[in-house]
């Protein structure tokens, strides 16, 4: 049994989150003995790998980068463990030869929880800031999921970690201005594909949080069976004299994250009055929280800042230990375990991009 149409003055829902990794499980004390120990590393250098490593709150991350893992040589590196200065090219091949496959094993999950099938789906929306490539992986959506090829088309690309908000906050045009719509979301990002060598501390930091995964959400405004997530409203801001505290940049040798150790300080002190356009009522009133865990520093200080108790913070921490920062998809990792664990009532969702950007939404729990 297929999906009704919609109901008069439905308002959009994420009817299904499903999630993607690649099947190579990167321990995090492994991550860190390989990054600390390259040739030409500083004391210094390596004695910040091992404390950021070790302070970051994850415990293993997902990677395509077998090698890793396994220890064998690859594109990106030596069989003694020697990362490659490979070209930006060599990693951009890597993300095509990837990425589309994580994304449809994401979507064909996303589309058998929603009951909704190929056949119905009207719009596809990606998201991705790790790798550029046309035809990307929207266009292997509609092809290997066997979509119609009047499906239409958007990519939302290069926004970093936030980039499901705008992705989410189109397909909720879309189903607003056609009730009838179903929109296939999706958001895959092949972080570790930028590995690199640095004694700088900010390079540190980003080669001990940064994953592989993907996340695929069905949005529509037609009736669905099983819970799903209203949504009520998006916000987008900046925080104040950040601009340059995080910075998503391309280099010879793969793309560069510019993380400042000011940015967990910027959040906290610029958090609450960041979302009150959304909140109104206050925080109190929100019955569920999924924070972005872009990092464990980043993660306390919305804590504190919120006053929001450990319950409330499980499901992002648990995100974080287990899969690390995938980027854009991460949020959505989030929301999936909210739903999974019958949270109840208003949920806000948040994600923190270059800028230093705020992207947030106001969601209400549906039960199916």
């Amino acid at each position: 049994m297929t999906p009704s149409g919609a109901p008069q003055g439905a308002a959009p829902r994420i009817v299904a989150i499903e999630t993607a990794v690649p099947p190579t499980v990167l321990a995090q004390e492994r991550a860190r003995d390989i990054f600390a120990r390259q040739p030409g590393r500083s004391r210094l250098g390596a004695r910040l790998t091992m404390t950021a490593f070790d302070a970051s709150g994850i415990e293993q991350r997902h990677t395509v980068v077998d090698a890793l893992a396994t220890g064998e040589a690859s594109e990106l590196l030596a069989a003694d463990g020697t990362i490659r200065p490979a070209s930006t090219g060599v990693r951009n091949a890597l993300y095509a030869e990837h990425a589309s496959a994580l994304a449809l094993e994401a979507a064909r999950q996303a589309l058998a929880t929603s009951g909704f099938d190929a056949a119905q789906v009207t719009h596809v929306v990606t998201a991705s800031c790790t790798g550029f490539v046309s035809p990307g992986p929207d266009l292997a959506l509609v092809t290997g999921l066997g979509l119609a090829p009047s499906t239409a088309r958007l990519h939302v690309g290069f926004m970093g970690c936030s980039a499901a908000f705008p992705a989410l906050r189109a397909a909720d045009a879309v189903c607003r201005a056609d009730p009838d719509a179903v929109v296939l979301v999706v958001c895959v990002e092949l972080c570790t594909l930028h590995l690199g060598v640095s004694d700088e501390p900010e390079q540190i930091v980003a080669m001990s949080l940064f994953a592989d995964g993907a996340a695929a959400a069905v949005v529509t405004a037609r009736d669905a069976p099983g819970p799903a997530l209203a949504l009520d409203g998006f916000l987008t801001g900046l925080l104040p004299d950040s601009i340059d505290e995080m910075r998503w940049t391309i280099g010879d040798t793969g793309f560069v994250m510019h993380l400042s150790s000011k940015v967990p300080t910027h959040l906290g002190r610029g958090i609450r009055s960041g979302l009150a356009p959304l909140l109104p009522e206050g925080a109190d009133a929100v019955d569920a929280w999924a924070v972005h865990p872009g990092g464990r520093s980043i993660v306390d200080n919305v804590q504190r800042a919120l006053a929001l108790s450990e319950a409330a913070m499980a499901p992002t921490r648990g995100v974080l230990a287990r899969y690390g920062n995938m980027s854009s998809p991460t949020v959505l990792f989030v929301l999936r375990e909210l739903l999974a664990g019958g949270a109840r009532g208003i949920v806000c969702a948040m994600a923190f991009g270059p800028g230093l950007t705020l992207e947030a939404a106001r969601m209400r729990v549906e039960a199916g």
